[in-house]
């Protein structure tokens, strides 16, 4: 049987039944109960009597410590809980925004309802106003019409960073509001 581990990184996989070399281990039987040191292919002829598996869980203790167990059955329970952790990991997106200084009022609106979304499902909104050609000559077009986004959006949303010019456009960043703690 191979010993594989099913989490990603630089971490060794578990050592089973005649992948494990070094000799005594301490054993741990199926009940979970310590059975004291003894030399491994002692502790592989109980594992087999079972019909179970050895396996190696703390390979870097000396001696290191063995446990029988169904390593089918081990295996998929690891996967079960990393794919739990993966689902309550909240990954914080950060959605944008993309605006011009000569956006009509309804266009406004209809971005701002957009906007208004992403923060509701709890996005950041990173709102970007492009100025093009001449329009730089106007940067405080520019900033009136990011001022009125702003309002637009001021019931549902915490300004982080505030309008600040970056090359040829003007970005802010809003975080959905935080509920005022009791």
């Amino acid at each position: 049987m191979n010993g594989f581990k099913l989490s990603k990184g630089n971490e060794r996989p578990h050592r089973v039944n005649s992948q494990i070399r070094i000799s005594p281990v301490v054993l741990i039987n199926q009940e979970g109960r310590n059975m004291g040191s003894m030399p491994t292919h002692k502790a592989m002829d109980i594992a087999a009597m079972v019909g179970l598996d050895l396996v190696e869980i703390a390979p870097n203790s000396r001696p290191p410590v063995c446990r029988i167990m169904d390593f089918g059955k081990f295996k998929f329970e690891q996967g079960v809980k990393e794919k739990k952790q993966r689902k309550k990991q909240r990954v914080n997106q950060v959605k944008e925004v993309h605006l011009s200084p000569s956006i009509q009022k309804h266009d406004l609106e209809t971005k701002a309802k957009a906007a208004r979304r992403f923060l509701e499902s709890g996005h950041n909104v990173n709102i970007r106003l492009e100025f093009r050609r001449r329009e730089m000559a106007h940067k405080d077009i520019g900033e009136l019409v990011m001022a009125e986004f702003g309002s637009l959006l001021s019931d549902c949303s915490d300004v982080v960073v505030h309008p600040k010019m970056e090359g040829r456009s003007l970005c802010c960043v809003l975080a959905p509001k935080q509920s005022p703690k009791v």
